[in-house]
């Protein structure tokens, strides 16, 4: 069995569930600065059924202090041989939300080298509302080990450097994925100590206008149409956010529209806009 794409059905899934290889994992941030509905918050106490827990909060860099940072291969390699991920595991991930958390939790597979990697159009939601098995939730549970071993990518992530060499080269074109008054600066971040506006030369497409209802990626022609104006196809993309977990959302929505030269990156405005930083900003 293979994935037919980076994003799957309800469907699909329901179909392939019981598959020896494939694994469902529920990607999940204690303190996820999107404010969540109080349904939302109620899924948290269910997953799909057999699903394991991603957990953002565990999984990411603990030796830094910004948000959600890719770990070193040894530590990434330990945490997915606890859950059981294998090399030949075929993986779904969701969220709670529908499509939020999951594209970051796909975005770090893919960056540690596992292909086999799709995210749950519709998350929970619209599993619940398919009528299809779930459970309570279940964080403490132990799996048989793993035997997958991460090879981290050079390409799926950028620091900050790579950024700053990257503001007016027109191969480069940088998307950001925080909203539009954030964008310009017309707006506090919800994260203290950082400055208002953007980075230089970057362009703005808010998450939210890639999905349906916060739920559901657009079809692939909506896509198109969302990123044509802005970027080209020989351009190599940059994507950046509040702290890198909406930009994955961009990310999946561009290789959807057809898009493959992209990176993510990881600091995004949590480390470009600190009020202790020279680096250049911009409003609007």
């Amino acid at each position: 069995m293979k994935l037919p794409c980076s994003i799957v059905s309800t469907q699909w899934l329901a179909a392939h569930l019981n598959h020896p290889n494939l694994l469902v994992l529920d990607s999940r941030l204690n303190s996820p600065v999107k404010k969540l509905t109080s349904t939302e918050t109620n899924n948290k106490a269910l997953q799909i059924q057999g699903a394991r827990i991603f957990s953002l909060d565990s999984i990411s860099d603990p030796n830094t202090t910004l948000p959600t940072m890719m770990p070193s291969e040894e530590f990434f390699t330990r945490k997915m041989q606890e859950l059981g991920v294998c090399n030949n595991s075929i993986i779904v991930v969701y969220d709670s939300v529908g499509i939020y958390l999951s594209p970051r939790a796909w975005w770090m597979l893919k960056a540690m080298g596992h292909e086999q990697v799709a995210v749950l159009n519709g998350g929970l939601p619209a599993w619940i509302k398919a009528n299809l098995p779930y459970e309570e939730s279940n964080p403490d549970h132990k799996f048989l080990e793993g035997n997958f071993v991460a090879q981290k990518s050079p390409t799926h992530f950028c620091n900050v450097a790579q950024v700053e060499s990257a503001l007016y080269d027109n191969t480069y074109a940088i998307l950001d994925a925080r909203s539009e008054n954030r964008f310009r600066g017309l707006e506090s971040e919800p994260r203290s100590g950082l400055k208002r506006g953007h980075i230089p030369t970057s362009h703005n497409i808010p998450f939210e206008t890639v999905l349906e209802n916060g739920k559901y990626m657009k079809p692939i022609e909506e896509l198109q149409k969302i990123f044509s104006p802005k970027i080209n196809h020989q351009q190599k993309l940059i994507f950046s956010c509040g702290s890198g977990i909406s930009a994955c959302i961009l990310a999946l929505a561009a290789e959807l529209a057809g898009y493959s030269k992209m990176t993510v990156y990881d600091g995004s405005w949590s480390e470009w806009g600190l009020e202790s930083s020279s680096r250049p900003v911009e409003t609007i």
